[in-house]
């Protein structure tokens, strides 16, 4: 990653979409040492982090790893997810948080040199684009090491640089950990397995 002393850095974590990269490569994320990896890498002046969370559930299994989050240097975004019924009719949520990305990137490109997009959502891409026109530069983090490929041809191209989460696991990564019941973490379009 190509970063200044002085830069001033924002990170933009689509948490559904990480969790995701990361499970497919087999680790999970390790928040502290993340914050960690970029305070190195510049001034830090924000770390947003992205999720739905279904309301009126008396426990959610990702409260822990959100209250965590919000206690130790993360701008935690979070709405409601909704629920809906798919095609052989379970249950499941929608919690899609890519408008939120998209004002807050918009905003802080004004405010920040290097935007760092943890995502390979390919409706990011004009995104990209616009924050680009502002001045920022934008590193977007995801992989295509996996099976399938969880990042977009269009949002690599656009992005100032490509970081293959793969390439991070020893720095911002521990083993994966095995839990009887894992947490639900909400995407845009399925509902997927967290590990805390």
């Amino acid at each position: 990653m190509s970063f200044y002393p002085t830069d001033r850095i924002a990170l933009f974590i689509d948490g559904a979409n990480l969790y995701s990269a990361a499970k497919a490569l087999n680790f999970d994320i390790d928040y502290r040492k993340l914050l960690d990896e970029f305070r190195k890498r510049g001034i830090l002046i924000r770390a947003y982090y992205y999720t739905a969370l279904v309301e009126g559930d008396d426990y959610s299994p990702i409260r822990p790893l959100v209250d965590w989050l919000d206690y130790n240097g993360f701008a935690l975004i979070t709405k409601t997810a909704k629920e809906y019924t798919d095609s052989q009719g379970r249950k499941r949520w929608r919690g899609d948080m890519d408008i939120e990305i998209a004002c807050d990137m918009m905003e802080m490109a004004e405010h920040a040199d290097h935007l760092v997009l943890f995502s390979g959502d390919g409706d990011f891409r004009r995104l990209l684009e616009a924050v680009q026109r502002k001045g920022a530069r934008v590193t977007v983090v995801s992989t295509v090491k996996s099976s399938p490929p969880m990042t977009s041809d269009e949002l690599r191209r656009q992005a100032d640089t490509f970081v293959d989460l793969a390439d991070l696991a020893t720095v911002v990564g521990r083993p994966r950990q095995a839990h009887s019941n894992p947490p639900k973490f909400l995407g845009a379009e399925d509902d997927y397995d967290e590990t805390v």
